[in-house]
């Protein structure tokens, strides 16, 4: 039953439209932002994916199908414009009767809506739970085993119906980790599934649901990722060091990289964050391991990464609120002395060498082995 790990080998990178357009999303955003992940670099870069998310739903005709409201006049042309430019084409919806913003979910309409999809061109899908958490109140209760069963159920059902167009989508399942998804996803189609409720542009949102993957690197792997949201980066929240600490985190985690910013107004530190070659190569390694913690002291943490051809990468980070020394970690440190690292962030080279280790507040160390 779960989908080839073809379609999302690597974790998906790309752009989606909430973060920053949220409901004012127009068909002209998004070829804008196709425009600009190509001019920018960043669709070599890796970013593939031009996701829209919520408001393009019309009304259903009288035969059900699904249609896109005035803000996108012809979902067709809008696939092949992406796909000219080398892009992929993801649209969003919900296995309730509505989404999270009021629009036409897809509960009763599964099969119909996938082949709609297909005909269209669309290459992922992401699926909301929204309102489909009000069909599981009413009908399961307060049965935790009932209501986890029908989870799966509405979820492995668009599944089924996105196999039975024949064309490959990423399917990216948005249930906010609930029924601990992770354990059932992959089985159940799931190429991706949020493990967190959503993400914010702030520091405090921000760590709290990238350091609470700890523990779940067990089921990530080659065609099926834990996602613990889009990308900040670049939405004026946060400062650099902050967002240095986000990318790093994310690719340590071979999360997806799906950037949520306005990709026509980048600033040159958004640019190299996000395109980062190093901080990338950590992210996407083909090998598809999910970085680990393997030393924690107070605000002080340190994760592990192994990649491909027997390389790690290693991150040290500073979640305090003034810069910290790593002394008490050169046990743990230790066994990667032997090892030739570099700074993904300054580029120097590095080795842990038993120098002291100080890390600014809110920063990273993020090292690749080469």
């Amino acid at each position: 039953m779960a989908q080839q790990a073809s379609v999302a080998a690597t974790s998906p990178m790309g752009w989606n439209s909430w973060n920053h357009f949220a409901e004012r999303v127009t068909d002209a955003d998004v070829r804008a932002a196709a425009d600009a992940l190509v001019a920018s670099g960043m669709r070599d870069a890796g970013y593939i994916y031009v996701n829209i998310d919520d408001t393009w739903e019309g009304k259903r005709d009288a035969d059900g199908v699904i249609h896109t409201n005035e803000k996108f006049p012809d979902m067709k042309a809008l696939a092949d414009y992406v796909h000219s430019k080398g892009l992929k084409l993801g649209i969003y919806s919900s296995p309730g009767p509505k989404t999270c913003a009021g629009y036409e979910g897809s509960l009763g309409h599964e099969a119909q809506d996938a082949k709609t999809y297909a005909e269209w061109g669309i290459d992922y899908l992401k699926y909301d739970q929204c309102s489909f958490g009000d069909v599981i109140k009413q009908e399961a209760g307060d049965d935790l085993s009932k209501a986890a069963a029908m989870q799966r159920e509405a979820y492995e059902k668009m599944h089924k119906a996105i196999q039975s167009t024949g064309r490959p989508m990423v399917y990216s399942y948005c249930q906010y980790g609930l029924y601990a998804v992770w354990k059932w996803a992959p089985e159940a189609g799931g190429n991706l599934w949020r493990t967190t409720g959503d993400i914010s542009d702030n520091w405090d949102r921000m760590t709290l649901i990238g350091f609470s993957q700890a523990g779940l690197e067990k089921y990530a792997g080659p065609g099926h990722w834990n996602d613990p949201d889009m990308l900040e980066v670049g939405n004026g929240g946060m400062k650099k060091s902050e967002y240095e600490v986000h990318m790093s985190l994310w690719a340590m985690l071979a999360a997806p990289l799906l950037a949520g910013n306005d990709l026509s107004k980048m600033s040159d530190e958004t640019r190299e964050i996000l395109m980062n070659k190093d901080a990338i190569a950590i992210d996407q390694d083909k090998l598809g391991k999910q970085g680990s913690r393997i030393w924690a002291e107070g605000p002080l943490e340190i994760w592990s990464k192994d990649l491909s051809g027997g390389k790690h990468a290693i991150a040290l980070f500073n979640r305090g609120e003034s810069a910290l020394s790593f002394e008490s970690a050169q046990q743990t440190l230790s066994q990667f002395k032997a090892l030739r690292f570099r700074n993904v962030w300054t580029h120097a080279e590095a080795r842990f060498d038993g120098k002291n280790i100080t890390i600014p507040s809110h920063g990273v160390m993020l090292l690749k082995e080469y």
